[in-house]
């Protein structure tokens, strides 16, 4: 599976942005998917997922009321719209995808098996 992610760029504080992911999986709507961001010198954390079992969407409590995350099993694509951007938002994004069934949220970075390259998003101050 491959997955390929785009829409980054910079943008000022109280900015939005939506990145897209494209997802080589099939079937595409029996795979659960997430968004991870990591900011130099940090961890990787999670942003969002949403599974095709167990529902969702599930939010990090930092971006929860400000991001979105949607799917569309028709294009094989993952969205993140981010609205009210924060300077400390700015980091690498990845999306993640994986096929077994999920009993939680995905909210490990070793829930996935498969990652796309990343997109980064700098907001400005």
């Amino acid at each position: 599976v491959q997955l390929q992610a785009s829409g980054g760029g910079l943008v000022q504080a109280g900015g939005s942005l939506r990145l897209s992911c494209v997802a080589s999986a099939n079937p595409f709507s029996r795979y659960s998917l997430g968004w991870f961001r990591q900011a130099p010198g940090k961890e990787r954390e999670f942003v969002a997922a949403i599974t095709w079992n167990i529902g969702g969407p599930y939010y990090a409590d930092s971006v929860k009321g400000r991001f979105t995350i949607s799917r569309d099993n028709a294009k094989n694509t993952v969205y993140l719209q981010m609205e009210s951007l924060k300077p400390e938002d700015t980091a690498v994004y990845y999306c993640a995808a994986q096929r077994r069934a999920a009993f939680k949220p995905l909210s490990y970075s070793t829930d996935y098996d498969y990652w796309g390259q990343g997109t980064q998003v700098t907001v400005s101050s």
